[in-house]
């Protein structure tokens, strides 16, 4: 090689270098300046349900640690998928982020026909809370506890009300059934409540309730007879979950989250991640979000990964196995 050759290459290994570490630099400063402008969480279903008023809640609080109006825009729909593609759209510089139950990554992909798929094109930030789903009979029912109730499913027909088809309350009860044995009969609704009116009112005999029931668990309306989950609700303390009274499997929590677009930087989803946590620790965040029937636990990005991958497991096999559609 020439010293001419040799000089050209220098150079152009030298050029090259350099615009690495502007690229770099670039980036890293563009993370610093985060948040540079207002917020935007989009939302997939209307306001005054429980997945917008723990937005609300987080994007008040976000307001207040980042300096930067942080805003809701409801966009419902499709379950949620009409909000994520529109964030899956949307530049990745942290200005755009989503808010859903994880169920629009874990159960809509196999219910819902979409070009979208959120685990491909979404980037999972953090947990932003829960809340847990409770066996609920109509005032009628004889049955004192969970065993009780299978029971008379297997000699009789029962049949239980649902949120609508694919819905986490649905699901629940699926792997109710599934853990028990049993045949219940589903009859969907438009919703969590009119589900409920029609378990209070004896038309349906049970439900997996999202926790709009606990006024009337309280003053005697429903029967709590179990929570749908791996551990029993803060706010129903003596009352066990369904595994506790004999049959594994029937636990499903209604977890909730937040994404980016794919390619927002690191540093920003990192500070995302802090700046949720150090709002879900407190107290008035904790006593709101109990309003709601939900508890505040935060996911980092790592654990949040974890729950969307095991959850869509579960679920994906569930459906296939109950050959669970929508219409």
């Amino acid at each position: 090689m020439t010293s001419t050759s040799r000089f050209q290459l220098r150079r152009t290994l030298t050029v090259a270098a350099l615009s690495l570490l502007g690229l770099g630099a670039s980036v890293s400063s563009h993370a610093q300046a985060w948040p540079s402008k207002p917020i935007r969480i989009v939302v997939g279903f209307a306001p005054g349900g429980t997945t917008d008023a723990m937005a609300r809640l987080v994007a008040q609080s976000l307001t207040e640690s980042l300096g930067q109006s942080v805003v809701i825009d409801n966009k419902p729909g499709a379950s949620g998928n009409i909000a994520a593609a529109e964030v899956a759209r949307a530049t990745p510089d942290g200005h755009t982020l989503f808010i859903s139950p994880t169920s629009v990554e874990t159960v809509n992909p196999h219910l819902i026909k979409s070009n979208l798929l959120p685990s491909r094109d979404l980037t999972p930030v953090s947990g932003i809370g829960k809340s847990q789903m409770y066996l609920v009979t109509k005032p009628q029912s004889t049955a004192k506890d969970v065993r009780e109730l299978v029971a008379q499913a297997k000699s009789g027909k029962l049949a239980y009300a649902s949120a609508g088809a694919g819905t986490p309350p649905h699901l629940a009860c699926e792997l109710f059934k599934q853990a028990t044995g049993t045949n219940i009969l589903h009859v969907p609704y438009k919703g969590a409540a009119p589900a409920l009116q029609d378990v209070l009112a004896g038309q349906a005999d049970m439900v997996c309730d999202p926790g709009i029931a606990f006024p009337h668990i309280r003053t005697g309306k429903v029967k709590l007879l179990a929570v749908v989950s791996e551990k029993r609700s803060p706010f129903f303390p003596d009352v066990p979950t369904v595994a506790e009274q004999g049959f594994k499997g029937a636990n499903l929590d209604i977890w909730f989250g937040m994404w980016t677009p794919n390619g927002t930087p690191a540093e920003v989803i990192a500070r995302l991640n802090r700046e949720v946590a150090k709002a879900l620790a407190s107290p008035t965040l904790k006593a709101r979000y109990a309003d709601l029937g939900g508890e505040n636990v935060a996911l980092d990005t790592a654990e949040f990964k974890a729950l969307l991958a095991n959850e869509g497991k579960v679920l994906g096999a569930l459906i296939r196995d109950q050959k669970i559609t929508v219409e």
